[in-house]
């Protein structure tokens, strides 16, 4: 069985729960109330309370919250199908204050028209808010949906980036 790590980090959108593997790779940020995210709960049984396996997270979540990051540089280990991993990627590849549509995300992977909903329950099950910006993501006629971490908190991340106005 694998040790999952685990720490919580003091964040402008809520307290943060960490996790990683037995080689320090990040396999999830949740926030308060995602719907499908961690609890402490669900990672305090059998889990280990260590701090160290985060601190390149720590430093950068703080950097990224102060506006001086832009981009992270962290080793993530999400588990998911081969499909959600390519959906995954693509979010990687959206700038900092761009956003980007469903359909633009499901063309970017060579997924059909049709797969725009699969794409969304992808963009839906990323285990790696924040790190991974799937809060860059919006609707084709430019409303703010489909975050799991909550509409507000997608709306001030986005604003933090610039790519929304106060």
């Amino acid at each position: 069985m694998t040790t999952v790590y685990w720490t919580e980090l003091d964040a402008p959108v809520g307290r943060l729960l960490l996790t990683a593997d037995t080689g320090g790779a990040l396999t999830s940020l949740s926030v308060p109330g995602q719907q499908g995210g961690r609890s402490v709960q669900s990672v305090r049984d059998g889990g280990r309370h260590d701090s160290g396996p985060f601190r390149a997270a720590a430093d950068q979540l703080a950097a990224y919250f102060a506006g001086e990051l832009k981009e992270f540089q962290l080793e993530l280990s999400p588990c998911g199908t081969e499909f959600r991993q390519r959906v995954w990627t693509a979010l990687d590849e959206v700038p900092y204050g761009a956003t980007v549509t469903y359909g633009e995300i499901a063309a970017r992977i060579g997924a059909s028209r049709a797969a725009v909903r699969a794409v969304g329950r992808a963009i839906g099950a990323n285990p790696l808010l924040i790190v991974r910006p799937c809060h860059r993501v919006i609707g084709a006629d430019g409303s703010m949906t489909g975050y799991a971490g909550g509409v507000e908190r997608k709306v001030w991340l986005l604003t933090l980036e610039g790519a929304l106005t106060d």
